[in-house]
């Protein structure tokens, strides 16, 4: 299993468009992707405009199949129109509890 960190730097005032998005549009979207096993926003806590997703598939494809999906090409323009700067962390997942 793979895990994905996405880091984002919303936009001052972007903030509640971006947690709309993820929750409407972006978390379905992706749930239905095959390989999906899981996915959080989180919100840093003392930085109003930085979230992060937690994403976890199956593996390395599956991750790779949502990223080439119509489903994230569609939604793509729209999230980064909320962001200001991103940066991705990939992780194997080694255990878990």
């Amino acid at each position: 299993m793979i895990e994905r960190h996405v880091t984002f730097n919303i936009i001052p005032g972007k903030e509640k468009d971006f947690e709309t998005l993820f929750k409407e549009e972006y978390s379905i979207a992706m749930s239905k992707q095959s390989g999906f096993v899981s996915l959080v926003l989180l919100k840093e806590h003392e930085k109003e405009a930085i979230y992060q997703m937690v994403i976890r598939f199956q593996s390395l494809e599956t991750a790779a199949a949502w990223r080439d999906s119509a489903e994230h090409k569609a939604l793509s323009p729209k999230i980064k129109a909320l962001y200001s700067e991103n940066t991705v962390q990939v992780y194997e997942v080694i255990a878990q509890k």
